[in-house]
């Protein structure tokens, strides 16, 4: 598939039906444009169910053949998940389907008629010259196992927020009734869950023994040999507890409530990372990418759902831009403004990016030394700050991937660093 501006506009030709379609959750609006913009037809709903699919099809067919083409092109606004339905649906009937920018939509609804109206017809219109300019990029739509890895992914990362919205709970509960419990027990592990469990109140440890509450704390399952020393100091600290003592009633069944569904999430995480990791394993590219010191199972998996097969990319450039890693400048005349990076761009799969650089730069020799050599003395001209070099070292891992992937090399780390001139010269 052509990503080049001039080939996307020799697309749509004067044989060339360009259809627009604002999505929205229940009825959506499609509008019939020709190659030069002019409405063949008005805007007209489609409905988000079956029988409204085949309508709009048999529509756009009638159009095809009132006005003489022979090609159709449909252009969407992608809106949360809403315009999957009706791309699976264009798919099967083998009808080319494309995305405009959000963005650009915004900006180009005054071109007409000089108002800074909205409404689902005029956004149809709107979107469907933006598809005769050339203006939309061609979206993937998932199958088989990237489309797996997409949903699982997706779903974990769900799970693992609302594992952190329960801890903050368990923190907040833990400031009312037993704020000195997180001098024992500054995070969650068995150990604290365990006593949380068995002895949630400073109460529950009053006159109590250490051997005692390890007896206790022994039942809990999974927790075979509890501390002594925590065991005790949590005796200690709770005999001077300044805990409310008021409502502990409901307050011990709303701490239960919470361990129990901490519990739960942490096994649901546990076990579809597991099945992810089967799954990605089976995968072309795993063979390559497991060859990178720092990248992790967990990791591939979450690069491939947000990427997908790097062979769809011809250029690692793509594969930046993907990211929103792309630089922008703010310059006129003498005023040279700072370079940014755009942002624009998948956001799950830049976090994914910064988030993987910090034990990429640990536990990979290659991208340690280079990320040196940006940002210390062994570059004199132009040294760069710390955040500046992993944003850099980003893109190079983007390209490092994508070319081990698509030559099927492993990672060669001597060789990496061979390639850049200036880092062979500081060794």
């Amino acid at each position: 598939m052509d990503f080049k501006q001039n080939q996307k506009i020799n697309q749509v030709t004067e044989q060339t039906l360009v259809v627009g379609i604002d999505i929205a959750k229940r009825t959506h609006y499609a509008c019939i444009v020709d190659d030069r913009g002019r409405v063949l037809q008005k805007s007209f709903s489609v409905p988000q169910a079956g029988n409204g699919f085949e309508l709009f099809y048999q529509r756009v067919l009638a159009a095809m053949k009132e006005h003489e083409k022979s090609e159709v092109i449909v252009g969407i606004e992608p809106t949360g998940h809403y315009w999957l339905n009706l791309a699976y649906f264009l798919e099967e009937r083998g009808i080319p389907l494309v995305m405009v920018n959000p963005m650009h939509v915004k900006r180009s609804k005054e071109l007409d008629d000089n108002l800074p109206t909205k409404h689902d017809r005029k956004d149809a219109l709107v979107i469907a010259r933006l598809v005769k300019d050339g203006r939309f990029s061609y979206p993937r739509i998932l199958k088989g196992m990237e489309a797996e890895l997409r949903v699982g992914s997706t779903f974990r990362s769900k799970l693992t927020e609302e594992l952190g919205a329960v801890k903050n709970m368990i923190i907040r509960w833990l400031d009312r009734y037993f704020p000195e419990f997180v001098q024992v027990f500054p995070s969650f592990g068995k150990m604290a869950l365990a006593a949380l469990e068995c002895t949630p109140f400073p109460s529950d440890l009053y006159q109590k023994q250490p051997d005692e509450v390890l007896s206790l704390f022994r039942k809990v399952e999974g927790l075979k040999s509890p501390q002594r020393p925590k065991a005790v100091r949590l005796i200690e600290v709770a005999a001077g507890s300044i805990g409310v003592t008021e409502g502990l009633e409901m307050a011990r069944i709303e701490i239960a409530t919470l361990v129990r569904r901490y519990h739960q999430l942490e096994q649901d995480i546990e076990s579809i990372t597991g099945q992810l990791i089967e799954l990605v394993k089976t995968s072309v590219e795993y063979e390559w990418l497991s060859t990178v010191p720092g990248l992790g199972d967990t990791t591939i998996v979450d690069l491939l759902a947000e990427i997908g097969s790097f062979s769809h990319y011809q250029d690692p450039r793509q594969l930046i831009k993907l990211a929103g890693l792309t630089l922008r400048e703010n310059s006129s005349g003498l005023h040279k403004g700072q370079k940014r990076i755009s942002k624009r761009g998948r956001r799950k799969l830049r976090a994914l990016l910064f988030r993987v650089m910090m034990p990429m730069i640990r536990h990979n020799e290659a991208f340690r030394k280079l990320h040196e050599y940006y940002t210390y003395t062994n570059r004199q001209v132009n040294p760069l700050r710390k955040k500046q070099s992993i944003v850099v070292l980003c893109g190079k891992l983007l390209k490092v991937l994508h070319g081990i992937s698509t030559k099927h090399k492993p990672f060669d780390a001597q060789r990496m660093m061979r390639d850049i001139p200036g880092l062979a010269e500081a060794e």
